[in-house]
Order: structure tokens, then C-alpha cells, then sequence
């Protein structure tokens, strides 16, 4: 069986003429904030690519895997309620069951490289859950960066993540963590943290050599580019502590657990900042998106 893939126009312009495409996962749209905020992000963020490369949403619409979205696709989506939020594990029965869904950072990887993609921008990638080591909760993109050849651009993982076991689990993987411009780990909302980063590269243009050098070299899985929130937007990471150990601690105690504990601490944490951690999360998004196309159009010049 051959999967069809929907391109949009702007999309297929870009492949036909070789021009550098970044990937874009959907459950911002449809997961991260209301109407119309959620709209007018992603027309920002689609945006700020197209300083340098093409940008490519997707998602899965009524059974069909589309690598960009039309202007009214978008705009749908964004209104659209009961999406299904999408991972490896459920990715391709909504498409079997001609389901709509948005993709999250491991399904977003499956068909950015399905369609030839080889940089993604995101905000934070998921990683392991505080007290993983009873729940065994542990997010697919971690794995997903183990296994598809895609280089993903983050603001590190998010913040309300055992982010240290996170770190130890890319390693045991095989996933070169790079910050971009820094030593230490990016922690999502903060530009810095206590950690410090695996390795460090300063120029997108050497990025993109790495990516191409683990193609020559045979090696399975992505790079994870992790690129700190400018600091004019930040929440300084002492600040946040108190915020996310309460939203932390709010969970526990009404009850949340699997896949309702990340959406409910973004939204604790969005109440107790009064709207702050919002208002950083959409700076860092779009300050990965600019550096995600200056790494996809070196890898096109690389290549040319």
C-alpha cells in the first residue's frame, strides 16, 4: 500500500524547485491555545520560515496526511473541536479510519520525513514525567528522535519534565543534543538551566553538516537542536520553579494522570503566570521556526 501525500501548492512549488521546507506539527493549533489566538500564531509562525524556506503544517484531514495546509485548511483547524491529537501509536489508524487529528512531535516526524523534510520546528519536545519511574511515563518523541532521520529545533523539552532523565534517555539513544549558542540546556520558558547541554554548535550552517555527516555515516534517528528562548522573552527558571511545582502539585492532587497531565499543567501554569508562560511559549516557537529555516536552507545549499 502507497500512502498519498497532500501537498499544498506552496509545498509542491518548493520540492519541485528544491527550495528548503521546515515541518510544522498541528496540535499547537488544535491543543495549545483558543480561537482565533491559535490562528494567528500559526500564520505567524508559517511566517517567519518564509524569511528563509517554506514552511509545511500538518495534519491528518478526513483520512488524508497533508504536508502543508491551504490557507482555508488552516483556518478550519484552528476552529475545529474533537481533533485527535496524534502520535506514532495512533497515527496511522486515524488515517485508516479517515479520521482528522494534529500531529504531535513524533507523528510530525514520521511524515515530515515521509515527504523528504528534513528540519522541524517545534516548541518543546515531550520527554520523561516526573515520577516516570512509577508511571513509566515517558513521551514517543524520544523515541521517534532515536529512529527518523530528522532534525528537530526546540526550545529543549518542556520545563514541567524530569528534564535530566530526559537527557539520560536521548544519550542512552544515540540522540545528539545539540544547544544552539550556549553550554547549558534550554528549559523551555527560560533560556538556561542548571544542566548542561551534551554538545554545543554555533552556526546552522555546521548544524546542517552534522545532519547531512549522520546520513553519510548511516546512522538511524534525528538531531535535537536546542535553541533558547531570547531572553527578552523569558521567565528567568527561578521564577518558574514555584510555578510549575505548584501546578505539579495541583495535579496530584485532583487525580490527573497519562495523557490529561501535560494540557493541565500548561494551563495551571498559564493561570499562575497570568498568561506569561503563553506570551513566552508563542516567542519560542516562532525564534525556533527562523532558526529551523536557516538550518533547512543550508542543507539545501550543502546539497546543491
Amino acid at each position: 500500500m502507497t500512502l498519498p501525500l497532500i501537498l499544498s501548492a506552496e509545498v509542491a512549488r518548493a520540492r519541485d524547485k528544491g527550495a528548503p521546507i521546515v515541518a510544522l506539527e498541528s496540535t499547537i493549533i488544535t491543543h495549545g491555545m483558543p480561537h482565533p489566538q491559535n490562528l494567528e500564531v500559526a500564520r505567524q509562525v508559517e511566517d517567519d520560515i518564509r524569511g528563509g524556506a517554506v514552511p509545511a503544517t500538518i495534519a491528518v484531514i478526513e483520512g488524508q496526511l497533508h504536508i502543508g495546509l491551504e490557507p482555508e485548511q488552516l483556518e478550519a483547524l484552528a476552529k475545529a473541536t474533537n481533533v485527535a491529537k496524534l502520535s506514532r501509536a495512533d497515527l496511522a489508524v486515524c488515517i485508516a479510519r479517515g479520521g482528522t487529528g494534529a500531529t504531535t512531535v513524533a507523528a510530525t516526524m514520521i511524515a515530515a520525513h515521509l515527504a523528504g523534510i528534513a528540519v522541524f520546528a517545534t516548541g518543546g519536545i515531550g520527554g520523561v514525567h516526573k515520577g516516570a519511574e512509577n508511571s513509566f511515563d515517558i513521551s514517543a518523541d524520544l523515541m521517534e528522535l532515536a529512529q527518523t532521520p530528522v532534525t528537530v529545533v526546540a526550545a529543549g523539552a518542556k520545563a514541567i519534565l524530569d528534564v535530566a532523565k530526559t537527557l539520560e534517555v536521548l544519550e542512552t539513544q544515540g540522540v545528539p543534543v545539540i544547544a544552539f549558542g550556549q553550554d547549558s540546556f534550554p528549559a523551555f520558558w527560560s533560556a538556561s538551566s542548571l544542566l548542561k547541554a551534551p554538545l554545543r554548535m554555533d552556526d546552522p550552517a555546521r548544524i546542517a553538516a552534522a545532519h547531512r555527516m549522520r546520513a553519510a555515516l548511516g546512522l538511524p534517528g534525528g538531531q535535537l537542536v536546542a535553541n533558547p528562548i531570547p531572553a527578552a522573552d523569558e521567565i528567568p527558571a527561578a521564577e518558574m520553579a514555584p510555578v510549575i511545582a505548584k501546578a505539579q502539585a495541583d495535579a496530584t492532587a485532583h487525580g490527573i494522570s497519562g495523557k490529561s497531565v501535560t494540557p493541565y499543567l500548561l494551563q495551571r501554569i498559564f493561570e499562575l503566570t497570568e498568561g506569561r508562560s503563553l506570551t513566552a511559549n508563542i516567542a519560542l516557537v516562532r525564534n525556533n521556526a527562523r532558526l529551523a529555516a536557516r538550518i533547512a536552507a543550508e542543507i539545501v545549499n550543502a546539497a546543491a
